[in-house]
């Protein structure tokens, strides 16, 4: 059986093994940099963690079967055999407990190596041999049965959307076709941190943003992406797409979540083998936007110190790198960067599926301590916006574990900006974009 499942990732490398992912792995000069960028790496020192060496078994497989005279090196006896079973069962828990696909390693290749995609598709191999952790898998399939990796129905939606409802006094239409806009949620955010719901109900309200929820369809988080799954991260997008499709809408709003915004703006169209009828735009970009457009108004200024994470996917590999911090900077003209702040920054340890994988907690832990010492590096800071609810729970768990969750407060980016909206005006009339 073992030996199946072997073939079975050795023939998925070969099918995802493209011209740019085998330049790739042709072009590596072995210079460390990129060790140097992983927190895994840092907070270990551990040469295992280096991301290139996560790459090994496709590299192996490479050399053997496409780089260059592979063919005769075969015949010659040099090309390296293919990689054993053990080899996958101990790079199992590289390419998943050790890489959250954050990218930072891509940003610093001498030789323009996207490390972390290369990652990612190697990941499909893992998947073909059942190789993936048990804790993303049993998400997946909750995904799949529901819509929802943790499992919320559309009764628990309503409940949600109920008690937005009662605490802000705005009604939110669901279902509603010929809308401007659909909104999605992750299911930690609308399970952990309600409130984003409510912010989202106050802002649209005050800019005559015409929107829905679909309960067909409602949840952003992809799994199958962070799994290494097309066929099922094609499989979700399909659903959103449907969803949104049948209602009509013109633009979908994707969550204050890092690989949502990646996997369905940048990657759903491929996935589903098609282009869509509406337009997909980050919660970020579309503030952004109305603030711009004087339709998001702000009063008051917030005269602590705060600070702003950035999420890999959204800032480093989604390129919202201004945007949040304009919308901060209208209120808070104390805000100050973290050293290595931007494209730069640290990932918060739990992306790309580490979080849902508890065989990676420990390395989880270690790899906190980069972030950590940006915190402190902050001089007086107060609070921590951190525009993403998978960031924010990990560093929320990172800081209760050192008991330094009273020090820095955790909040996300709508939740902040609508505590200072100016919610005596009228709204103005509806259009958008």
């Amino acid at each position: 059986m073992s030996e199946e499942r072997r073939r079975k990732a050795v023939e998925r490398f070969l099918q995802v093994m493209d011209a740019t992912i085998a330049s790739y792995l042709d072009n590596c000069v072995h210079c460390g940099e990129c060790a140097e960028a992983c927190h895994f790496h840092l907070a270990t020192r551990d040469p295992r963690y280096t991301p290139t060496y996560k790459l090994f078994p496709m590299v192996k497989v490479w050399k053997r079967y496409r780089a260059p005279f592979a063919g005769l090196k075969r015949a010659l006896g040099l090309a390296p055999e293919e990689p054993s079973w053990e080899e996958l069962e101990e790079w199992s828990r590289y390419v998943y407990d050790a890489c959250t696909l954050c990218g930072r390693c891509t940003l610093v290749c001498p030789m323009g190596i996207d490390i972390a995609g290369a990652i990612r598709q190697m990941r499909e191999g893992f998947v073909a041999a059942d190789l993936a952790p048990s804790g993303l898998k049993q998400l997946i399939d909750r995904a799949l049965a529901t819509n929802s990796p943790m499992g919320i129905t559309e009764k628990a939606l309503r409940a949600r959307v109920k008690e937005a409802e009662e605490a802000t006094g705005i009604p939110i239409e669901l279902d509603k076709k010929g809308a401007e806009y659909m909104a999605l949620f992750s299911s930690l955010q609308l399970m952990a941190y309600p409130e984003v719901l409510e912010a989202y109900a106050r802002i649209f309200k005050q800019a005559g943003i015409d929107w829905t929820i679909s309960t067909k369809y409602f949840e952003g988080t992809n799994l199958g992406v962070q799994l290494g799954s097309s066929e099922i991260a094609g499989e979700l997008v399909r659903r959103m797409t449907e969803a949104a499709e049948e209602l009509g809408v013109k633009y979908v709003i994707t969550p204050e979540c890092g690989h949502v915004y990646a996997a369905i703006r940048y990657a759903g169209p491929n996935l589903i083998g098609r282009p869509y009828k509406f337009e997909v735009i980050h919660i970020i970009a579309l503030l952004d936007r109305l603030l711009r457009e004087g339709r998001l108004r702000l009063k008051g200024h917030d005269e602590r110190v705060v600070t702003f994470h950035d999420p890999c996917q959204i800032v480093r590999r989604g390129g919202l790198v201004k945007e949040p911090r304009e919308l901060i900077g209208a209120v808070a003209p104390k805000f100050r960067e973290m050293p290595g702040a931007g494209v730069t920054n640290f990932c918060c340890g739990g992306g790309g599926g580490v979080s849902a994988n508890p065989r990676a907690e420990p390395l989880m832990d270690a790899a906190f301590a980069c972030k950590e010492a940006q915190f402190e590096a902050v001089p007086g800071v107060e609070e921590i916006i951190s525009p993403c609810a998978n960031c924010r729970s990990v560093l929320e768990q990172g800081l209760e574990k050192r008991g330094l969750e009273e020090d820095y407060p955790l909040t996300g980016l709508s939740e902040y900006l609508a505590r200072f909206l100016d919610e005596m005006e009228e709204a103005p009339a509806k259009g958008a974009a």
